[in-house]
């Protein structure tokens, strides 16, 4: 049997690549919701009118529903 460049048995890497995967997903959700919560409270697209806050409960509701369904 062939030894690994890791030195880990494939049952080893595995297991390591699944909590791995598991562990970028989180930081990649956590990190969505950072970028989606800053952008609703200051935009990074302006529009017309220039930045303005648009974190009023309904326009969150509104977006999160569109975004959701």
């Amino acid at each position: 049997m062939a030894e690994s460049m890791s030195g880990l048995s494939e049952k080893e890497a595995e297991e390591f690549h699944k909590y791995y995967m598991q562990g970028f997903l989180l930081f990649t959700v956590v990190a969505v919701v950072a970028h989606f919560l800053v952008w609703t409270w200051r935009p990074w697209f302006q529009g017309d009118g220039g930045a303005t806050a648009s974190l009023d409960p309904n326009s969150v509701v509104t977006t999160l529903t569109t975004l959701i369904g």
